[in-house]
């Protein structure tokens, strides 16, 4: 199975499902990475694009896709849904993961909108949540339990942003343990990342 993630600046995509993405690899699919921008805004570009091409290596995933997009400036535009569209002709993707639309960042809202165009055909699109993410309410659970240590470490290859919160004492990867926490309790166990479907067309044989 192909499986492509969609996130609008470099660590978005570990933070929302990197767990899942591990399970996903080391059971033998094939995972792939769009990122819409560097993360300019957030550090230096060509770092956070090395930081990652690392972590996507360690992840397992197959290929990352860069958008090529100015961050903070993404936009609901033709343009952004055709360089999406591209990138599903590319990987014909089964399962698509992408920012929830409900976000206090704009990129992340801007994505969000974009994917709902660019996604229509796909069977299966899920929303995933990243610490912006607002009133969100997953009804769907992976337990992630057997890969959070390495999840985290996907996160420390973002050296860069680890720390990068805003707020005093509190790192990325404490932000990690807590969602990954309260996930889990409410899907009844340890680690867990949630979801929330844009579409799931199940066949019933």
């Amino acid at each position: 199975m192909n499986v492509l993630v969609i996130g609008a600046h470099p660590d978005d995509i570990e933070i929302g499902c990197g767990g899942s993405l591990l399970k996903y690899a080391q059971a033998g699919h094939n995972v792939y990475l769009l990122v819409l921008t560097c993360g300019e805004v957030g550090g230096d570009p060509q770092v956070r694009c090395q930081e990652q091409e690392a972590s996507a290596k360690n992840m397992g995933a197959k290929q990352v896709f860069w958008g090529n997009f100015a961050d903070t400036r993404l936009m609901n535009v033709r343009e952004l849904i055709d360089k999406i569209e591209e990138t599903i002709n590319k990987v014909d993707p089964q399962v698509v993961f992408i920012n929830f639309l409900d976000d206090v960042h704009q990129d992340h809202r801007a994505l969000a909108k974009a994917c709902l165009s660019a996604t229509r055909y796909i069977k299966e699109v899920l929303y995933y949540e990243v610490p912006t993410t607002q009133n969100f309410n997953p009804e769907i659970f992976v337990d992630i339990g057997s890969v959070f240590k390495q999840k985290l470490n996907l996160l420390r290859l973002h050296s860069s942003q680890v720390n990068r919160t805003r707020v005093e004492d509190l790192s990325i990867l404490d932000i990690a343990n807590s969602m990954a926490n309260f996930r889990g309790f409410q899907a009844r166990v340890k680690y867990a990342e949630g979801f929330s479907a844009v579409r799931v067309l199940k066949d019933i044989e």
